[in-house]
């Protein structure tokens, strides 16, 4: 059995709005918000992509802020979508923190015809946040896709 530190009320806060702001994640990309989703990155974020998480090549990079709209913005061609947030973990350093997030994201797509598809992917979020003016930010984000599944949907 393992056994954990002590957790002071400052310690649990920290933890409290750094799960809120990976929640806020999730909840603005679902709602369609990329300026919500981008006001949760500092300006000078860097925002890494591996659409194979067992490729050490990165499928996509980007650096600021504003370079993510187009990213955030893409969510726009799905019907729906639900980031499922599961667990996480964090390790505190004073105004610093870093943190993996396990991520259920479903993907629905609808043709032409009526038809629809869903697209599963299993994520795994790496992070790097700082606190800023007492809020916390995604100062660095690796977005892991570990498998996907795509099958058709019931409307």
């Amino acid at each position: 059995m393992t056994t954990h530190a002590p957790v002071t009320p400052a310690d649990a806060a920290d933890r409290l709005a750094l799960r809120e702001l990976v929640d806020a994640y999730a909840h603005c990309a679902d709602r369609r918000d990329a300026k919500g989703q981008m006001s949760l990155f500092t300006q000078d974020t860097r925002f890494v992509v591996y659409m194979d998480a067992r490729d050490p090549n990165p499928t996509q990079e980007l650096h600021g802020r504003e370079s993510l709209a187009p990213v955030f913005g893409a969510l726009n061609a799905y019907a729906a979508t639900t980031h499922f947030n599961g667990q996480s973990t964090v390790t505190l350093d004073g105004d610093q923190a870093t943190g993996v997030t396990y991520c259920l994201a479903h993907h629905v797509t609808e043709a032409d015809d009526g038809s629809r598809t869903l697209m599963i992917a299993s994520i795994r979020y790496l992070d790097t946040m700082v606190k800023h003016d007492s809020a916390w930010l995604f100062a660095e984000r690796l977005l892991m896709v570990d498998w996907t599944d795509t099958r058709p949907s019931n409307p």
